[in-house]
């Protein structure tokens, strides 16, 4: 420990170099591709929550949910051999959940209802303050179903699976400007709905 620096610790170089860096996702994929199976679960560690939760709050119902997150990672399977890392497998992966949708809403446009509330993460937070963020996270789902379909999935994309502007256009094949158009019109109306802006 160095004078004057308290809690200071310098760490071995060793150390450092010993740590194995984290694959990003492209080049997962491609070991995926050429038969490495454990690159396949880290893949899906690492994307299977985002993915959901943009399925799930696309068409707010849970078994609906449940088989399009099943039919987007069959269909990741079966489109292995065929992958190139053209573009970041996050746009791959929500564009083939967005087809997924589409193929869905092609078959029948179900009805909309909302779905559970999640549960509180801190049980240790008092009750009141549980309530109070129950409320805003179900004042937030219901203000996200309520966006136009388009804009709805814009902002998901956005929000849940990190896309960039150029990004949601490939995923929802519409101009930048489109997506950008319905990325604006959704943040307002929803800082309306949940601000109380008239």
């Amino acid at each position: 420990m160095q004078a004057g620096k308290p809690g200071y610790r310098s760490t071995p170089v060793c150390l450092y170099l010993s740590r194995p860096m984290e694959s990003d996702d492209e080049t997962l994929m491609l070991r995926y591709r050429d038969g490495d199976a454990s690159a396949f679960e880290t893949l899906y560690a690492r994307h299977k929550g985002p993915v959901y939760r943009y399925l799930l709050r696309n068409c707010a119902q849970v078994e609906v949910a449940e088989e399009l997150f099943q039919e987007t990672w069959a269909g990741i399977v079966k489109a292995r051999k065929r992958y190139k890392p053209t573009a970041r497998f996050r746009t791959f992966l929500f564009t083939m959940a967005h087809h997924r949708l589409v193929d869905h809403y092609r078959r029948r446009r179900p009805e909309h209802e909302p779905h559970d509330p999640e549960r509180a993460a801190d049980e240790r937070q008092a009750p009141d303050r549980q309530l109070d963020r129950w409320e805003q996270a179900q004042a937030l789902r219901q203000a996200i179903a309520g966006l136009p379909a388009e804009q709805r999935e814009a902002f998901l994309l956005k929000e849940e699976a990190g896309l960039g502007l150029e990004e949601i256009a490939a995923v929802t094949g519409v101009g930048s400007e489109t997506a950008k158009s319905r990325l604006r019109y959704a943040f307002s109306k929803l800082k309306r709905l949940l601000g109380g802006e008239s």
